[in-house]
């Protein structure tokens, strides 16, 4: 979830919608030739829940991510810090992944904490030309994962994952619909062997309480990552607020509904573009 997220706010989603499909359909209304644009963000994100064990986990995930837009073209790196306490089950932008091995770092009646860098995400995200007057934009989205994050440590899977998202997003008055359709390759693990692909969806509305300030609502559900886990569903609300030319604040909370979802978690994220 918290990539798409991301790409929503900045680019998600885990990950990421959000001030990108806002932002991407002011540039649709550019002309083509305008000015490339860089965009740099920071974010905190705090999650936790039980994922059907014993005691809780907690997850602090700090990214900060770079992105690049020219033409019809966004690029994108983002690197996080993390943080993770619990049985060793939980795997950040991927939830609970049941109570199989996973590789003897932890029973599910213990608890630990592991610290240190998360796994680097690069993004490409292509929009396409508006087709005709009135019709939704659409992006095509490629995504890797490169596996930076110690798995030693349950903070990765120690693999290559691959994604593959389209996006769509329709101007319906002052509110902004969108919706989210992707699939996640991931590779094969020796530590996290019961991982498995799944896809995606999320479906969202923003709209404007006033020039400086938004709010909108995304559901999100995953299919189950896992071969020892189950589905996801999350629900998130949030609030955006433009302080001053190019600044974007906007802080969110999720609230979880599965038992491999968290029990909820709370973010913000602080944006300078130009």
């Amino acid at each position: 979830m918290i990539n798409s997220l991301l790409k929503y706010t900045t680019t998600l989603p885990l990950g990421m919608g959000l001030s990108l499909c806002c932002a991407n359909a002011a540039l649709a209304q550019e002309p083509e030739n305008s000015p490339a644009r860089h965009n740099l963000s920071i974010g905190g994100y705090y999650s936790s829940g039980d994922y059907g064990e014993s005691q809780d986990t907690t997850i602090h995930y700090l990214p900060v991510s770079y992105d690049y837009t020219v033409s019809n073209w966004n690029l994108k790196v983002a690197v996080p810090y993390l943080e993770v306490s619990g049985a060793g089950n939980v795997l950040v932008n991927v939830g609970g992944i049941g109570t199989g091995d996973v590789s003897g770092l932890a029973s599910s009646d213990d608890s630990s904490t592991s610290r240190g860098k998360g796994d680097t995400v690069l993004s490409a995200t292509y929009q396409f030309p508006s087709f005709a007057e009135g019709m939704p934009f659409v992006d095509l989205g490629f995504e890797v994962k490169v596996p930076t994050a110690d798995e030693e440590k349950a903070l990765g899977t120690g693999e290559v994952d691959y994604g593959l998202q389209l996006d769509l997003y329709q101007m319906l008055g002052n509110s902004t619909l969108f919706a989210t359709a992707g699939y996640k390759f991931r590779g094969r693990s020796a530590l996290f062997s019961e991982m498995t692909n799944s896809a995606y969806v999320s479906f969202g509305v923003s709209r404007p309480l006033s020039q400086a300030w938004s709010y909108g609502l995304i559901y999100d559900y995953r299919e189950a990552a896992s071969e020892t886990s189950k589905e996801t569903h999350e629900l998130l609300p949030y609030l955006s607020w433009l302080p001053a030319p190019g600044w974007s604040l906007m802080s969110y909370a999720v609230k979880g509904f599965t038992r491999d979802s968290a029990d909820y978690a709370l973010g913000v994220q602080l944006s300078y573009r130009w």
